[in-house]
């Protein structure tokens, strides 16, 4: 009964806080859109991940007949099973991540979830559970913040989704990933997490900030998947070019 009072009251109390402080644009500081720091403007400039892969959505040279799978996807296709990444990895969405992960801009995790939100809508199935990336204890500490758990909060909240940061952790300390290539990612993440609880769900959705090489989310998948998980997706706010 208490968490309904809270629930209307937080309705009713909404219209009152976007009059006080209307929203305004991260980007340009211009009036933003309802419910989103973003201008229209600026949003119509953020580089949508058009032409994917159809397994781990990276992207792909535009023209080319679709569905379509990547080079290393047809090799050895990753352990999970589908990917969402509505944008590149480009211009300003980059600095958007970077500025959440590096310089703690909370808001950035507002703006980009409630992007992926949106984009996540037209999917048909939902998850039973959603689990952020974890960071290791020692990042985490350093940071105060997953910035992972920051984009899945939106996301939950408006898909009426389960998060669950509390089955999967990180049980060793790896290096920052953006500073390594493909070989040395794919080293840094193995066996680098664990299942800490029951994971009671066959359909699960991972929440990461940016996917490049996959080496991160399959290295959980395999955990997920092992703990009896039939069906993964990834979720990103952006998908990085193999280089």
């Amino acid at each position: 009964m208490f968490s309904n009072a809270v629930d209307i009251l937080a309705r009713l109390a909404k219209p009152l806080v976007a009059w006080l402080w209307p929203p305004r644009c991260a980007l340009c500081g211009q009036s933003g859109q309802q419910d989103l720091d973003l201008c229209a403007g600026c949003e119509g400039d953020l580089p949508l991940n058009q032409d994917v892969c159809e397994h781990c959505a990276e992207p792909l040279p535009p023209g080319l007949s679709q569905p379509a799978l990547c080079g290393a996807c047809s090799r050895q296709p990753p352990i999970f099973d589908a990917c969402v990444a509505p944008y590149r990895y480009g211009f300003p969405v980059d600095r958007m991540i970077q500025s959440l992960k590096y310089r703690g801009d909370l808001a950035y995790g507002r703006i980009l979830g409630t992007l992926l939100a949106r984009h996540l809508m037209r999917r048909q199935t939902r998850p039973e559970v959603v689990i952020p990336v974890p960071l290791a204890q020692r990042r985490y500490r350093e940071r105060g913040f997953n910035q992972a758990r920051e984009l899945a909060l939106p996301v939950c909240e408006m898909l009426g989704l389960t998060l669950r940061g509390d089955l999967v952790m990180r049980h060793r300390e790896t290096r920052e990933q953006a500073a390594l290539d493909r070989n040395e990612r794919l080293e840094n993440t193995k066996r680098a997490f664990t299942l800490v609880a029951p994971l009671n769900a066959r359909h699960v959705a991972i929440v990461d900030d940016v996917v490049t090489t996959g080496s991160t989310v399959n290295e959980l998948s395999k955990v997920l998947r092992a703990a009896g998980a039939e069906w993964i997706e990834v979720w990103a706010v952006a998908r990085a070019q193999r280089k």
